[in-house]
């Protein structure tokens, strides 16, 4: 250490990483929530009330492609997410917060691997499927919004402890 630094000067720089990190991870949940509002407001409730018909809100020649938006901001979100919660571990008041946040995100990853995007995936297939009834597939889109609404609940829950995390001060613990 040089003679004129002291703790407190080296202290500075990695303050203010954990409170970037902190402010770079509540970005990017805002823009998650975002995306989950504006779906579940404008795209889900036409697209799922009248399958078989209206796959073409997807598979069209001009079909809406919002797989690129949610492969882009998740990495993201999930990187901010997991480096915040290393950079402010010591800060007991912070962790907890940041702690419920990462585990709704895990909880919601999980989920959506094993029903949501499957269920995408066989709504996306529902032309090539005449088999199921259009009344099956209304019913099944129904529940898939209910359910997925409710998963929006729990993300806008980690946003909002994200928001918590940052109004706490950096006691160390």
């Amino acid at each position: 250490m040089k003679p004129h630094m002291t703790l407190t000067t080296k202290y500075i720089p990695m303050q203010n990483a954990r409170q970037l990190s902190l402010y770079a991870a509540t970005t990017l949940w805002a823009i998650i929530i975002g995306g989950v509002v504006y779906s579940h407001l404008v795209y889900f409730p036409p697209y799922l009330s009248h399958l078989p018909e209206s796959n073409q809100l997807i598979t069209g020649e001009y079909g809406l492609k919002d797989g690129s938006f949610w492969m882009l901001v998740h990495p993201f979100a999930i990187l901010a997410t997991v480096t915040t919660l290393i950079l402010n571990w010591k800060f007991k008041a912070r962790r907890k917060f940041i702690l419920i946040t990462f585990s709704i995100y895990a909880l919601a990853i999980i989920t959506t691997a094993i029903y949501f995007v499957p269920e995408l995936m066989a709504f996306a297939d529902s032309t090539n499927n005449p088999t199921v009834s259009a009344a099956t597939w209304f019913q099944r889109g129904q529940t898939w919004q209910h359910l997925s609404w409710t998963r929006g609940f729990f993300m806008v829950a980690g946003f909002i402890s994200l928001l918590i995390a940052l109004t706490k001060t950096e006691n160390r613990s």
